[in-house]
Formats: structure tokens, C-alpha cells, sequence
């Protein structure tokens, strides 16, 4: 397994938040003798450090087919990381009190990417028993989404039932025409305003009927259009003979003012 040096130390290194973080004694791997590390563990992987304000980590340790256990050792709260196969490194570590050991025992056991798994599918697991648990009233069986088919409703079954619709007539360039296929039977019309005459063809729709005029309407649009020719004749006659009076003024003006 590669991993890339640097993007291990920005990554131990950087502000994501830590799943627990803390001081653990590790067994060294030729020596016995332990050394206080600064312990970080980020998803599956434990970083540890040689102090706390240590830019860049020690080791990490990728938490993948493991198993954490407690174990028989000369310093107190202890606890191993081992790795399955002959030739795996187990790490020993040895919490400062009881209550640190268990944390970081709970913290460990739950980092590998098989317990998430495992809690995925479990979780998935309730989330199908509360969704198809409860159907089926109190057979007490639990359906599977495959055999569930939705029930039929009301309008579906009694679309069956309703009265065939009349046929639309077929329409060219979204308009509707007439069918003018001869021989092709023709329901009757007993509107007022549709039908066929008699060779078949469609008659135009009525005109609407225009509205009558009152008495009084009728005595006023007479009077005004009886009025309106001598009215006309009457003020033609005199803008007449002031345009004739003006231009008569004008000739003479024009001539006073020759030599």
C-alpha cells in the first residue's frame, strides 16, 4: 500500500475536526520500553507524534482488518491493535486512566470502513422493516418492495363504465374541417345554428340579430339626419361669402400698393 507522504501529513495536520485525540504509551516494535505519543485518530486512519505541537506525525496506522482487545501488559490500561497474518505488527498501547482506555477502545473498533459498513446495512435494514413492515394490516407479514403493487383507484375502475365520447372531426394545419367524403353518414343536426342543406354541404352559421332602436332613439337619429343636409348647405353658403369678402379685400390691397 502506497501512500503519499505529504498529503498524510496535512491531512494529520490540518483543522478537519479528529475523532478522538489524546496521549497513549506505545510499545515499541524492537524495544519493549513505551514512549508517550501524541495520539490523532481521522476516520480510519491513527496518526501519532512525537509531542503535540509536532508539525508533522510519527506513523500512522490504517485501522482496515483489525481487531482492538485488551491484553495482559506492564503498564496499566493497555490494549492491542492487531492485524490478521503471520507476519503483521501488533501495537501495543497503554491509556493514561480507565475511562481514556475505554474511550479509545470504542473510538478505535469503530473506525474501519467494515464497521461503517455494517452499520450501513443495518441501518438499511430497519429503514426497509419500518417501510414495508406495517403494510398488510395484522397478518403480521412483512412485504417486499418488489411484490408491492399500488392498488387501483376509483376513477380507473369506473373509467370502463363511461359513455363513448363522440368522434372529433379531423383537422388540417390545426383547424378543423368538414367531412365532405360523399356517402359518409352524417349524424343529424338539430342545432339552430349548424346543419347541411340538402346536397350535402355545410350551411354558414346565422347572422345575429341587430338591435332595434328605441321610439325615442329613432325620433332623434330621423330629426338629425333630416337636419343635417340644410345645416351643412347653410354653413357652406356662409364661409362662402367670407372667403369670397376676404379675398375681394386682399385684391384690392394689392392693388393700392402698385405704383
Amino acid at each position: 500500500m502506497k501512500l503519499n507522504e505529504r498529503s498524510l501529513a496535512f491531512y494529520a495536520t490540518c483543522d478537519s475536526p479528529a475523532d478522538n485525540a489524546g496521549f497513549l504509551y506505545k510499545r515499541g516494535e524492537r524495544h519493549t520500553a513505551y514512549h508517550r505519543r501524541w495520539f490523532v485518530l481521522k476516520g480510519n486512519m491513527l496518526f501519532y507524534f512525537e509531542e503535540r505541537e509536532s508539525r508533522e506525525p510519527v506513523g500512522v496506522i490504517v485501522l482496515e482488518g483489525c481487531t482492538v482487545e485488551l491484553c495482559d501488559s506492564a503498564e496499566d490500561y493497555a490494549f492491542a491493535i492487531r492485524f490478521g497474518g503471520a507476519k503483521s505488527r501488533t501495537y501495543v498501547l497503554a491509556a493514561e486512566s480507565q475511562a481514556a482506555m475505554e474511550s479509545w477502545v470504542k473510538s478505535l473498533s469503530r473506525a474501519s470502513f467494515d464497521y461503517m459498513r455494517l452499520v450501513v446495512r443495518e441501518l438499511e435494514k430497519q429503514l426497509e422493516e419500518m417501510r414495508w413492515g406495517p403494510a398488510g394490516g395484522g397478518g403480521g407479514g412483512r412485504q417486499s418492495p418488489g411484490s408491492w403493487k399500488p392498488k387501483s383507484s376509483g376513477p380507473e375502475r369506473s373509467q370502463e363504465r363511461l359513455p363513448a365520447l363522440p368522434a372529433v372531426p379531423p383537422k388540417e394545419n390545426g383547424c378543423a374541417v368538414w367531412n365532405n367524403v360523399p356517402g359518409a353518414e352524417r349524424p343529424p343536426d338539430t342545432s339552430v345554428c349548424g346543419g347541411h342543406d340538402g346536397e350535402g354541404n355545410p350551411r354558414p352559421p346565422p347572422l345575429p340579430p341587430r338591435r332595434r332602436a328605441s321610439s325615442g332613439e329613432a325620433g332623434s337619429a330621423g330629426a338629425a339626419a333630416a337636419e343635417s343636409p340644410s345645416t351643412f348647405c347653410r354653413l357652406h353658403e356662409q364661409y362662402g361669402r367670407e372667403v369670397a369678402r376676404l379675398r375681394q379685400d386682399w385684391l384690392e390691397r394689392q392693388r393700392g400698393h402698385r405704383p
